[in-house]
């Protein structure tokens, strides 16, 4: 006899048609004597395996590299599409020569090391298993150290991703199927901060905010992004009356960060501030719209910092707005896809590992097959662009590669591409009915405390809705439904 957890268990093969075209390669959409999550196989482990092996795939698309074109130049490693920061800053950040990050001053441009606390000591421990030496071999080892590591880290995204929405856990396979993120995984140490957000969210689904706070702090203290998520969580709380639950999560994100960041912080502070102080200082670089406007004008741009600020902070202003005045109070994943989304758009880098903060989110926001290929589709299109143009500005009079107005179209794309998602994510939030998650009269899989909690403050002609929404709760015990916006009662 199946379980209830077995039987609403949310199959993409009979709600998405790209899901049910694409599972032929493996027999055709399961049929309804099927029995989904029974024996070892269930969604997790797939989805798990799944993703292991889409980044052993990446590990791959790096031989090239890792057989020579890492040190044989820089056209090479572009021209294979291969690049990653990881061997190169094993020297030239003091780790082949066993400097200790943030107290040791660096002999190169770059006094200190300029990553957060928390990735300063991945890198660090990657280092204590690779046998000294500045020599290729000695990179090779270092960067093989960090592949296993940042592997554990796919593997525990992919279980959160999984396992975020209980009774959708095939929507993890858009992460684990996602080519960008396999492509991009080994470039640089994304994945760890990445990890954390996702158990985060987890955290906070489970309502647990307490943990999702300190896990935010810990994500905080390896990449900036992950504090954004603070602001959804803010606006949502907000509008449901429990703000008590984001006080804690805020304590215990800030009480994390602190306490990682503290011992660098008062013993090496010109090391610690190095992070920040490169990113404020940061001129205009590779992927962002800046670049394309710099570009095409000929202007520096050395105002860009104050009006990528001041865009960034409008986009978040009608993020607020579409939290308060939205038909039906978002999703936690809805807004944290868009928030970090707009810090994408008008951020003055882009590097092409930046795409993994983004696939989880929208593995969660929008667990559609054709929105979320299109959006792969143009990131992949990036990835190739950038590495095509660095081989033509490194080629020398050989000029092999894209140009620069070559590069500047593949940006649009990836800006499109992004837009798009966003687009349609936005939709969602503005006609709940559209939503894939809420077709089933689901509130928010994710939102732990807010999942199912009445309107306490809305603006427009949505403030009169207090009473509970729809949930799986309401239907099962024969409740009412609610329509959709108006928490009013169908008849």
């Amino acid at each position: 006899m199946r379980s209830v957890r077995e039987d609403r268990t949310v199959r993409p093969t009979e709600q998405d048609p790209v899901a049910a075209a694409g599972s032929e390669f493996i027999g055709g959409p399961a049929g309804r004597r099927a029995r989904p999550g029974g024996g070892w196989w269930t969604p997790v482990r797939v989805v798990v395996l799944v993703a292991l092996g889409m980044f052993a795939l990446g590990m791959v698309q790096k031989l090239p590299c890792y057989d020579g074109a890492w040190f044989q130049g820089a056209s090479s490693q572009y021209t294979h599409a291969c690049y990653s920061d990881i061997p190169h800053l094993y020297n030239a950040r003091g780790f082949a020569a066993d400097l200790v990050p943030y107290f040791d001053r660096l002999p190169g441009d770059m006094e200190y090391l300029e990553y957060p606390v928390l990735t300063g000591l991945f890198m660090e421990v990657a280092s204590w298993i690779t046998p000294y030496g500045g020599g290729s071999a000695a990179q090779q080892y270092y960067w093989l150290a960090n592949a296993g590591m940042l592997m554990v880290c796919a593997a525990v995204i992919a279980v959160c991703v999984a396992r975020t929405h209980r009774h959708r856990p095939w929507d993890a396979l858009l992460l684990a199927l996602a080519p960008a993120f396999a492509l991009t995984a080994t470039i640089n140490w994304d994945l760890l901060a990445v990890a954390l957000t996702a158990a985060a969210v987890l955290m906070w689904s489970r309502s647990r905010p307490l943990a999702a706070g300190v896990l935010i702090g810990l994500a905080t203290a390896a990449k900036l992004y992950p504090v954004l998520l603070l602001g959804p969580l803010f606006l949502l709380c907000l509008r449901a009356g429990r703000l008590r639950a984001f006080g804690t999560a805020l304590g215990g994100a800030a009480a994390a960060w602190f306490l990682v960041n503290m011992p660098v912080m008062a013993l090496a502070p010109e090391g610690w501030k190095k992070f920040y102080t490169f990113s404020q200082e940061r001129p205009v670089d590779f992927g962002s719209i800046w670049l394309v406007i710099s570009q095409r004008t000929g202007d520096p741009l050395e105002g860009a910092n104050a009006w990528a600020t001041a865009l960034t902070l409008l986009c978040f202003a009608g993020i607020a707005l579409l939290t308060l005045y939205a038909p039906r109070r978002p999703r936690l994943a809805q807004l944290a896809f868009l928030v970090v989304a707009v810090f994408i758009l008008l951020n003055k880098v882009y590097s092409p590992q930046y795409v993994l903060w983004l696939v989880p989110l929208a593995a969660l926001a929008r667990p559609r097959w054709r929105d979320f290929l299109v959006w792969q589709a143009c990131e992949v299109l990036y990835f190739l662009g950038i590495w095509m143009y660095l081989a033509y500005t490194s080629s020398g009079d050989d000029q092999k590669g894209l140009p620069a107005e070559g590069y500047q179209l593949v940006i649009l794309v990836h800006l499109l591409g992004t837009l798009y998602l966003c687009a349609v994510v936005v939709r969602d939030i503005l006609f709940p009915e559209r939503d894939p998650v809420r077709r089933d009269g689901s509130d928010d899989p994710s939102g732990g405390v807010l999942d199912g909690a009445p309107d306490s403050l809305a603006l427009g002609r949505h403030a009169r809705a207090r009473a509970p929404l729809y949930s799986e709760v309401a239907a099962s015990s024969g409740a009412a439904r609610v329509r959709w916006g108006s928490g009013l009662p169908q008849g």
